[in-house]
């Protein structure tokens, strides 16, 4: 089915994240996955899903360090640990207002989204609840899955046949899959674009591990923003939204890329790793 071609985390919640040789799987995502997320006094959630609120995480880097320290790297290079009463102060300052880093997720934590102005950008009963918040964006709010900083499912996997496809719909676009934020880029060889979409309710062993997929990924508008030295570039969402939109759940036809995984099974995953179906039991 596949070849494991690049594993990423992202320690902290929509900062830039680590490329992994390998990385052990447990039944909550990778392991350093999304274990910490910057909130505000108000309770709500640093996703770059509001770029206006959060954009400024996508300028920062985390990485899993000693085991399981979190270390946070700040545009201008300068480093600190989770926990840190400094890095809490310098991300204060970079996002204008009293934030801090926590590895625990409030009871009552709001995950705020833009509004996209493409078709399949959010579900029509979610866009009809829109509202423009303080920073003059139009914004949906939510949560995040319960007790997690995921937004729903625990490990994200893209393949590059997709990313093929709508780089030939839209040349102009660079679609790295770092845009995706995945935790799985996998190579399907001569499979044709959107090949995952098949693969619904399948059992996939990936290396030691074991993953049901889950649903097809909804995209936001992260995809469009910059990350790192790739420029931000609003027709990369558009390009999808043309492309391929899918009924997910009753939701209606939402922009798609990729698919959520669920954790069967732990276990250590290497790039290079072979990706098969397994019947259930």
């Amino acid at each position: 089915m596949g070849t494991v071609t690049a594993l990423w985390r992202y320690p902290v919640k929509s900062t830039l994240g680590e490329a992994l040789e390998s990385v052990v799987v447990t039944h909550a995502g990778l392991s350093g996955d999304r274990t910490h997320a910057v909130l505000d006094e108000a309770g709500a959630i640093g996703s770059a899903k509001h770029p206006r609120k959060w954009g400024h995480l996508l300028g920062c880097r985390s990485r899993v360090a000693d085991g399981d320290t979190v270390e946070v790297e700040l545009p201008d290079g300068a480093s600190f640990t989770a926990g840190d009463p400094a890095l809490d102060v310098r991300l204060s300052t970079l996002l204008g207002r009293q934030v801090f880093v926590s590895a625990g997720t409030p009871a009552h934590g709001t995950l705020e989204r833009a509004v996209p102005d493409y078709e399949g950008g959010v579900p029509d009963a979610v866009r009809a609840s829109a509202f423009v918040d303080g920073t003059g964006g139009e914004i949906t709010v939510g949560t995040v899955a319960s007790g997690t900083f995921f937004d729903y499912g625990r490990v994200h996997l893209v393949t590059r046949s997709s990313l093929t496809r709508l780089r030939s719909v839209y040349p102009a676009g660079d679609f790295d899959a770092r845009r995706f934020r995945p935790n799985l880029v996998v190579d399907t060889g001569g499979a044709p674009a959107f090949v995952e979409d098949g693969w619904q309710d399948r059992l996939l062993r990936v290396g030691e591990a074991l993953f049901r997929v889950l649903v097809p990924t909804p995209r936001c508008v992260v995809p469009t923003l910059g990350h790192d030295e790739l420029m931000a570039d609003p027709g990369i969402m558009r390009a999808i939204a043309r492309e391929h939109r899918l009924q997910v759940w009753d939701l209606g036809r939402l922009t798609c890329l990729g698919v959520y995984l669920d954790v069967l099974e732990p276990g250590t995953v290497r790039l290079g790793d072979p990706i098969t179906q397994q019947d259930a039991s």
